[in-house]
């Protein structure tokens, strides 16, 4: 989960190279840093001693949004590194916003302990390249000009490699002094929130702690791999361990001026947007298995939104502001009724999760205005999108009624926890029966339809999903049952499609989908087909989200924080023994 590792073969020699993020949701402190670590291993194939050398060369690229722009390179010694750092000349602190956009401030490093023997030089890459290549002596140091044609790099010396392999090590960090603007204030990252720490300070620190986070990061991944193994099987916890990553590093850790924690998400790769509720949805699973302070990090901002009075509607926004500038809402349409059940339902489930109901309480009066909403217009949707929006408009949507069926009952739950046996009551008996309506307007035979109004449709129901994590019962078991009998006949090559409309499918949502399943079999019946999806897929691109189930071709989205909710069949293991 934490870790990717490269086999290499050069002669009788092999080089094994590890790339770490230690992005340990059981130690925050260690996954907010900055700091990766690529070790490599060197050994000889043949017994004889080779003389071996790596080179790794960090583009000026890193730090700039564009190739073109201009970097400047430095050198500096701590007490335990050497090192280099490129960033951009102009240093335009958050002074852009959206989506296929890279940061152009702060500066990257590239580390490596003074006890390894290696050179650090800075300059043109394909010269140092050329000059390590051609064994050469380093090119002279070019500290500046464009980044493409920039580069901090090493050369570091294993000199003679025999049988038992050698191992060395550096480290790639990067500083961005401020990560995010939040309503007209700059913030700093979670690793550096008193603004006392310095890079150096940090590379010290991380270089120090080398083989313990790499000992931490064994025993996390063991964990990851053995919990999602034991609740969904291996191709299972193939899924998990290829989303872990990239749902984390989606995100940004800061802490606002009070000390309380931010986790801002960017959605990557459809419009930029940050904080958006409809994505902290699908990619909430991980972070309630593993770290609730991260989850409520990702509400808040939208807590913070209306209780500050800036945002008045009777429904959550849908985010706060395209990334980093966290200052309001600029998505152009609201989606009422899916932020509604979206806040409420993840609202209950941190409860669920935490075991005590503060969290709730604390945003009471919130969540009481918002669950009036749902209760006037969320039974029956209008003409609205949710969280499937690439799929268009649609009204009657049965699944997002479902949505605020159970964002409905999950604040009746909440309300019995707080011991307003009254108020629950009122809501959970609400919920069920709009549940009993749903069954009759949605029902056409062997499943149920897409929307109210037409018969000759479906959809995966995977907001259903929380009825049984959060032990709601409105709905009766023989829904999901019917749902998932239909399923199982219509699934595709590589995946359950969406609904009826198309043959693309969210592989999020199936992973939900699956957890209805009353049985191992049917679980894996329905998560081999994205297994497979995931290993034959052609693109060399991050994991996307959105994908065609007859042939595997990516639709859209790639990089996405959504994969989170892979995690969901080991979130309810973890409810389970709440």
């Amino acid at each position: 989960a934490t870790k990717t590792t490269y086999s290499f073969k050069a002669g009788a020699v092999n080089l094994s190279v590890s790339f770490l993020s230690p992005l340990l949701l059981n130690d925050l402190e260690v996954a907010a840093r900055p700091v990766s670590y690529v070790t490599f291993s060197s050994r000889a194939l043949d017994g004889q001693p080779h003389d071996v050398q790596v080179f790794m060369g960090v583009s000026g690229s890193i730090s700039t949004n564009l190739p073109t722009q201009e970097v400047l390179t430095q050198n500096g010694k701590s007490s335990s590194l050497q090192w280099a750092s490129v960033g951009t000349k102009e240093q335009p602190l958050l002074k852009k916003k959206g989506d296929d956009l890279r940061i152009d401030w702060g500066y990257a490093y590239l580390a490596v302990p003074k006890t390894t023997k290696a050179q650090l030089t800075n300059g043109v890459l394909s010269d140092l390249k050329k000059s390590f290549v051609e064994n050469q002596a380093a090119m002279s140091a070019v500290s500046s000009g464009m980044a493409s044609d920039i580069a901090i790099s090493a050369v570091v010396d294993f000199e003679k490699v025999e049988k038992i392999a050698k191992v060395r090590h550096l480290l790639l960090a990067y500083d961005d002094g401020y990560s995010v603007q939040y309503f007209g204030q700059n913030l700093r990252p979670w690793w550096n929130r008193t603004g006392k720490v310095s890079a150096e300070q940090l590379l010290d620190l991380a270089a120090k702690e080398y083989d313990s986070v790499q000992s931490k990061c064994n025993d996390f991944d063991n964990i990851i791999e053995s919990e999602a193994r034991k609740v969904g099987g291996a191709e299972y916890a193939d899924l998990c361990k290829l989303a872990y990553r990239q749902t984390i590093a989606a995100h940004k850790i800061v802490a606002k001026p009070n000390g309380e924690l931010l986790f801002f998400s960017k959605e990557n790769f459809s419009n930029g947007s940050i904080g958006t509720v409809d994505v902290t949805y699908p990619s909430a699973p991980l972070f309630l298995a593993y770290n609730i302070e991260l989850m409520k990090g990702m509400l808040r901002p939208i807590f913070d939104y209306s209780e500050s009075g800036q945002w008045t509607k009777p429904f959550p926004a849908h985010d706060v502001g395209t990334y980093p500038l966290a200052n309001g809402q600029t998505y152009p349409e609201d989606m009422p009724v899916e932020e509604g059940g979206n806040m409420l339902l993840l609202t209950a489930a941190v409860v669920a999760a935490e075991g005590k109901a503060d969290f709730a309480k604390q945003h009471w009066n919130t969540l009481s205005v918002w669950v009036k909403y749902l209760e006037k217009d969320g039974f029956d949707p209008a003409n609205q999108l949710c969280t499937d929006d690439f799929a268009g408009h649609l009204a009657r949507n049965a699944n997002l009624s479902i949505k605020a069926i159970l964002g409905i009952a999950a604040y009746g739950q909440l309300a019995q926890k707080l011991g307003d046996a009254t108020t629950g009551k009122k809501y959970l008996d609400l919920a069920r029966d709009m549940a009993t309506r749903w069954q009759t307007m949605a029902d056409v035979g062997d499943h149920f339809a897409l929307t109210f109004d037409k018969g000759n449709t479906w959809s995966q129901k995977y907001n259903l999903v929380w009825d049984k994590l959060l032990n709601l019962n409105i709905f009766p078991a023989s829904v999901a049952e019917k749902e998932i009998k239909y399923y199982l006949k219509i699934q595709q090559k590589y995946g359950l499609p969406l609904d009826s409309r198309k043959t693309y499918t969210k592989s999020d949502w199936i992973l939900w989908t699956a957890v209805l399943t009353k049985s191992p079999a049917d679980f894996q019946t329905l998560v081999y087909p994205v297994w497979k999806f995931a290993n034959e897929t052609q693109p060399r691109t991050p994991l996307t989200d959105w994908h065609e189930t007859p042939d595997a071709k990516r639709v859209g989205f790639t990089a996405r924080s959504v994969v989170g909710g892979y995690f969901m069949k080991v979130l309810e293991e973890k409810l389970r023994g709440k």
